[in-house]
Order: C-alpha cells, then sequence, then structure tokens
C-alpha cells in the first residue's frame, strides 16, 4: 500500500509538473501568438484570399451556344463549391451592357457586336479568346434564284430586295450586320431586315416568310446543325472571307471543311469560307482573383480541344481581345498550372497563394520576437525557486541579529522546507531547486552552533 501510494503521489507530481510547464509556456508566448494571430486575421480580412461562393454569369438566350457553355462552365465550379448562376440575355451586345451594369460578374461577349466605351478598358478585362462564331447566313433556293441564276449567293451585295432577319438587338448581329453592310456599300435601307429572336425567324425561314437568316454562333449551336442539314437551305459562302479578315480586326477567316457535320451524306458537299468573330470571356474589375483563375481554367478543358474551325489547342488564347487581358486568364493561358494546385485542394492552395506574401513578412517580423519567448520562459520557470531564496534571507537575518529564538527560526526553516519540496520545476532546472534545498540546510546549520 505505501508503496502504491508513493507512485501516486510521483505521478500526480508530474503531472502537476508538466500542467505548470504547459501554463508558463503559453504565459510567455502567447502574447505574441496572439499577435500574429491577429496580424494573420487582420491580413485574411483585408485580402478576401477564398472567392464568394456565388457568381453570376451571363450567357445569351435558350438553347444557344452561349447557354451550353454557360452550363459546362456551372458544372465545372460546382467541383470547387462555387454557385454559377447563369443569366439569360439576347446575346452579345446584352451581356456588355450586363457588365457595365454589374448585374454580372462575368459574360460571353463576341467581338465587334458591340461599341466599347472609354471607361470599359477600365471597368472590364478579358480571361481570352475561348471560340470563333462564324457569320451564318442561311438563305432559301428559291430566294436566291430571284437573284442569281445560279440560286447561290457569294455576296452580300445581292441581299438587296431580299427579307432578312439579322437578329435582336441584344444579340450585337444587327450592329456587325451594319458594318459589314456599309464596308460593301449596301444601303440598309435596301434590305428587308427583320430582328426577331432566333427560334420565331428560323419558324419564318422555313415557313417561306423570309429569305435569309443571319446570325453568329458557335457550330455546337443546334440551330446550327439543323439548317446545315435542311433541304433547300444553303449556307452563304464568303469567297472574301480574307480581305474581310484585313478590313476587321475582330474577324477572322475560316473554312468549314467538306463533310465536316456528316461524313456519310458529305454535308456540307464543299468547303465553305466563311467569316467568324472571337468570342471572350470577359469579367468586371474588381470580380475575385481567385474567381478568374477558376474560370481560366475551366476554359482550358471546355475550350482546349479540336472543333470544326480549329485545332486542338488553339483556344483559348490571348490574340484578337479589344480589352486588356486580365493577369489570371494571361497565367492560365501561357503559363503552367499553379505549383499548388497540383498537390492541394483548390482553396487551400489558392489561400496560400494569395497570403505567402503577407504570411513571408509575418514571419520575418516574428522571428526577432519570438527571441524574447525563451528568456521569458526562463524566467518564469526559475522564478518559482528564487522567490523562496527572499524567505530564506530573511531567516538568516533574524538569526545573525537574534530577533527570534531558535526554535522558531527552526521552525519557520522546517515550513519552509516543506513549502520548497512542493515546487516542480523541469528536469533542466533541477539545478537551481537543488540548490536551494541545500542553502536551506546551510542555514540550518549555522544555527545548530548559534543554539549551541
Amino acid at each position: 500500500m505505501n508503496l502504491l501510494a508513493a507512485r501516486s503521489r510521483t505521478a500526480a507530481r508530474r503531472l502537476r509538473t508538466a500542467l505548470l510547464n504547459v501554463r508558463d509556456l503559453l504565459l510567455s508566448a502567447g502574447p505574441l501568438a496572439f499577435l500574429a494571430v491577429g496580424l494573420v486575421a487582420l491580413a485574411y480580412w483585408w485580402l478576401q484570399p477564398n472567392p464568394p461562393r456565388r457568381v453570376t454569369l451571363a450567357t445569351g438566350p435558350a438553347q444557344s451556344a452561349y447557354a451550353e457553355f454557360g452550363q459546362r462552365y456551372r458544372k465545372a465550379l460546382a467541383a470547387d463549391g462555387i454557385d454559377v448562376v447563369l443569366l439569360e440575355s439576347e446575346g452579345s451586345s446584352a451581356n456588355l451592357q450586363l457588365l457595365r451594369d454589374g448585374a454580372a460578374d462575368l459574360a460571353f461577349v463576341q467581338g465587334g457586336t458591340g461599341e466599347l466605351q472609354p471607361g470599359d478598358a477600365e471597368e472590364l478585362e478579358s480571361l481570352g479568346s475561348l471560340f470563333v462564331e462564324p457569320i451564318w447566313l442561311f438563305y432559301r433556293e428559291d430566294a436566291a434564284r430571284r437573284v442569281t441564276e445560279s440560286g447561290r449567293l457569294t455576296s452580300l451585295a445581292q441581299l438587296r430586295g431580299l427579307r432578312v432577319n439579322v437578329g435582336t438587338p441584344g444579340s450585337g448581329v444587327p450592329t456587325l450586320m451594319d458594318k459589314l453592310l456599309e464596308a460593301n456599300r449596301v444601303d440598309p435601307a435596301r434590305v428587308h431586315r427583320t430582328q426577331l429572336g432566333q427560334t420565331p425567324a428560323t419558324v419564318d425561314f422555313l415557313a417561306g416568310r423570309l429569305d435569309a437568316l443571319v446570325f453568329a454562333s458557335a457550330p455546337e449551336s443546334l440551330m446550327v446543325q439543323m439548317l446545315l442539314q435542311t433541304p433547300g437551305v444553303r449556307l452563304m459562302d464568303f469567297p472574301q472571307n480574307e480581305a474581310y479578315g484585313r478590313r476587321f480586326p475582330f474577324l477572322t477567316p475560316v473554312t468549314l471543311p467538306r463533310g465536316v457535320v456528316d461524313l456519310a451524306a458529305n454535308v456540307p458537299p464543299s468547303d465553305v469560307r466563311l467569316v467568324a468573330s472571337t468570342t471572350s470571356l470577359l469579367a468586371r474589375d474588381g470580380t475575385h482573383p481567385a474567381l478568374l483563375q477558376l474560370f481560366a481554367q475551366a476554359a482550358q478543358t471546355l475550350h482546349g480541344g479540336a472543333g470544326w474551325f480549329n485545332r486542338a489547342r488553339d483556344f483559348p488564347n490571348t490574340r484578337h481581345s479589344e480589352l486588356p487581358i486580365a493577369a489570371e486568364g494571361d497565367r492560365a493561358i501561357n503559363g503552367s498550372p499553379p505549383l499548388l494546385q497540383r498537390y492541394l485542394p483548390f482553396w487551400l492552395a489558392n489561400l496560400i497563394e494569395r497570403m505567402w506574401l503577407v504570411l513571408g513578412v509575418l514571419l520575418a517580423a516574428m522571428l526577432p520576437l519570438s527571441r524574447i519567448v525563451p528568456p521569458l520562459y526562463q524566467f518564469r520557470v526559475r522564478s518559482r525557486v528564487f522567490r523562496w531564496y527572499g524567505r530564506l534571507r530573511e531567516i538568516e537575518d533574524e538569526m545573525e541579529t537574534g530577533q527570534s529564538t531558535p526554535e522558531a527560526l527552526r521552525t519557520q526553516l522546517d515550513r519552509l522546507e516543506a513549502q520548497v519540496e512542493k515546487v516542480s520545476v523541469p528536469l533542466s532546472y533541477a539545478e537551481e531547486l537543488y540548490a536551494l534545498r541545500n542553502h536551506i540546510h546551510l542555514v540550518r546549520r549555522k544555527l545548530r552552533p548559534a543554539q549551541g
């Protein structure tokens, strides 16, 4: 029983010593740690390294290529916990205005379909060119025979007198067509233009109430694929597509290869020369950089493959941009993926990437301050021992001056020794504790001759 009790007392003393050491360490390093945590919290509040969980992307009309790509971006960013709210619009020009009004954070905008304002270069930035959108000018063969004997249109000048739908104002196609008609010296009044939406215009076109249909869209559009395979409907060839590309910087000459739509049916039956504008992903200035990085990285996957008009890895690119390229877009397109994102989750890699400079500065400032922690900890531990030296000095003074009797001094020494026995210090500081006990015995030995 005595052995068990001794072991219990020893274990209790060790636990008490450990707790005291932890307390002293916390009291010594606590203020510095509190300062560091406060500075990190302040830097986090100031930098806002993690992006908001919700972002608005302006797309286009329902069932358009923009709407389809919007769904793909939404799915891609959902993997990183970002909710992409898709905002339908009439098209490119409407998207540009939504960005200006702050109703959308990002948007698909087609080059040349809107007039840029002086402040756009400061308020908007581009994440790069994503894909080309050819100008699809479909016409009815029976209507074309009224203009040419061959029943084929090869020039915009041949649209005089025809009923042509050029799309809604928000799509930007009417503005683009005005520029092209003006370049061909065609008075817009000589063309019977309508501005219906894509679906009602297609219905009227197929019913014969329209002679031609103009819209700009990526080949992924279901409407494009349907019209390319509709009997009696032809796609206008642009023999001067190279000249259009030289005259208008936002246009690119492209070729729809023979049989690319349907190899078995040989659709189209021959190469078709077209002009195409380049669609970019624009963002408002102030959109969180991490969101721009996520969208730019998603663009690499969604638009990097081969298509009807491009080879693999032709897009995204930083060419044909009418607005400044965002740093995140340039890095995603022309640089390599961030090193940390290869091994860490996006939120953690992004946090470290955007706060590493602050953390480095904080570390540089904390290192000199951290040097005061060991001396402070040492002082706190040694003070457990040294505080009793004051009491021992008082007893020794009383003994030398004879103010107290030997019995009273011995009682005081016994009480002091009992209190010192309860003192616990780490092993590295045990020397001071044993030195105190030796000094108590030294005073006790001095007391005996005085008593004798």
